[in-house]
């Protein structure tokens, strides 16, 4: 008898140690996750019972705010005036989905906590109210962005090279949050369902092309190949290609051949103006394939970029070890083709880098925040991401893409007193169609850089190229982040394009 109650009491002792470490778990280890799940009620239901922080934009322009209901389940609706201009980047909070974006993002500061006393009756009877976050944001950027792109797909990013922030950060498809926001869950499942449909060329609205698509970035990562010449092997900077339409690449079959079949060489100085393939396809063999990978990396590939905003992803560089066997490969690696992906975020970055002397700043959306009576509590301090080029070596590049805009490939787009360096990029999709996704990355002005802008345009027709497409949005936009910092107003864009 004594065995078995000894049994008993050893079961019921394993059980209660059980319970209780179960309990500890839930309400001490793994409460943080409970509380921030997305199937938490309490979560989900926040952003309607209670008033949140307003988001507002670097103009001041209101982008979030809650306003009372005034009757039904839920107090407080929370509203986003400029819709699907800044829905990308700004999200949505509603109960049925919860948060999204820079409203998740920021969900901690904009949602009721406990407030600084700043007297001694708040001392003895502690406050809760929500901070208010401002962005970086320029709502003019935006609308530039979207009328430039005429409603086709693609995304833009425009940057100030010095700090890091972003001035714009637009993509197509995209969504109207409202619907998302609603207290009615029929109307929010509806939206819910049809924003995560991808369009013909399989975008989602939920999901930006700005930061969570990847392309290969065509002969706008020759910046790249160019700068790991003047990091390890600076010689082949000198180093005369001959003019050839196409090249045999080694260890194969294949040949590599110029767009249009049109026979080009040189040095560096002349091959990236008039984007070269051949020739740079030479460069990156001779560069190899270690120092193209670990250039790739210095400039944040196979990283993803420490934006403030929710689900941006790694851009794509191969290991060297990709190369080791094959030599074509790194061919057409070196000209920003085949298994080489980018987002129009990163592409952005490669530009600031070169323009800031070759400190990649950390992209940010976030100014400051604010509390409740309008003090400013605390600003986003400035900080280095990646350092790939020493100031000498990035100043080797920019008259390079300084000449891409006075005698190459996009010769003709902008204005002569905007001083802007550039590079296009054209890439093959790989589909039945031939389609083309095009490119083009650029700073201004050149000699002081404070703007820079990626845009890419994917899915495009075969006789498209990166300079015309892509070239007249990023015209407008350099134009227009000039304005504003010039305290100018900003062009307006007919048809597509911004009249000089």
């Amino acid at each position: 008898m004594s065995r078995r109650l000894s049994i008993l009491a050893s079961a019921i002792l394993v059980l209660f140690v059980l319970a209780a470490g179960m309990s500890a778990w839930i309400q001490f280890f793994h409460a943080p996750a409970l509380d921030a799940s997305s199937l938490n009620p309490r979560v989900t239901n926040a952003s309607s019972l209670y008033s949140r922080g307003d988001i507002a934009a670097a103009d001041g322009t209101i982008l979030a705010r809650s306003v009372p209901t005034h009757g039904g389940l839920y107090p407080y609706q929370r509203i986003y005036p400029l819709g699907s201009l800044t829905s990308g980047v700004v999200g949505f909070s509603g109960p049925a989905y919860g948060t999204w974006g820079l409203e998740a993002q920021y969900d901690s500061v904009l949602t009721s906590h406990a407030q600084p006393p700043q007297s001694l009756e708040q001392l003895l009877a502690p406050t809760s109210a929500p901070d208010s976050v401002t962005l970086t944001l320029e709502p003019a950027l935006q609308r530039i962005a979207r009328a430039a792109m005429k409603g086709q797909d693609g995304g833009a990013v425009v940057l100030d090279p010095r700090t890091g922030a972003v001035l714009a950060m637009y993509s197509n498809p995209n969504y109207n949050p409202a619907p998302l926001a609603s207290s009615n869950f029929t109307v929010a499942k509806k939206a819910w369902a049809a924003d995560l449909k991808g369009d013909g060329h399989g975008f989602a609205p939920l999901v930006p092309v700005a930061t969570q698509q990847t392309f290969p970035p065509g002969s706008t990562f020759k910046v790249v190949t160019t700068a790991a010449a003047v990091l390890g092997k600076p010689a082949l900077l000198t180093k005369y290609y001959p003019s050839n339409a196409c090249i045999s690449l080694p260890n194969s079959n294949k040949q590599l051949c110029n767009d249009g079949g049109l026979p080009c060489g040189g040095t560096v100085a002349v091959m990236l103006p008039q984007s070269c393939d051949p020739g740079y396809a030479l460069l990156g063999m001779d560069i190899g394939g270690p120092l193209m990978s670990s250039t790739a990396n210095a400039f944040g590939y196979n990283e993803t970029p420490p934006l403030d905003l929710p689900g941006v992803v790694k851009s794509y560089f191969p290991p060297a070890s990709v190369f080791t066997n094959d030599i074509p490969q790194l061919a057409y690696s070196s000209i920003g083709q085949q298994n080489v992906r980018t987002t129009a975020l990163q592409d952005a970055l490669v530009a600031a880098a070169i323009a800031h002397g070759g400190a990649e700043m950390t992209p940010h959306l976030m100014s400051y925040v604010t509390s409740p009576d309008g003090q400013v509590i605390s600003r986003y301090k400035d900080s280095v991401w990646k350092q790939p080029l020493k100031s000498s070596q990035a100043a080797q590049i920019v008259p390079l893409m300084v000449n891409v805009v006075k005698e190459g490939t996009a010769y003709g787009i902008f204005r002569p007193q905007d001083d802007v360096a550039a590079k296009t990029g054209t890439a093959q999709t790989g589909n039945s169609l031939k389609n083309t996704d095009d490119w083009m990355i650029a700073f201004a002005p050149a000699n002081d850089p404070t703007v820079a802008v990626a845009v890419v345009m994917p899915f495009q027709a075969i006789s498209a190229y990166g300079a015309t497409v892509a070239g007249p949005i990023v015209k407008c936009l350099v134009e227009g982040a000039l304005a504003i910092q010039r305290g100018l107003r900003p062009p307006s864009v007919v048809g597509g394009t911004c009249p000089s």
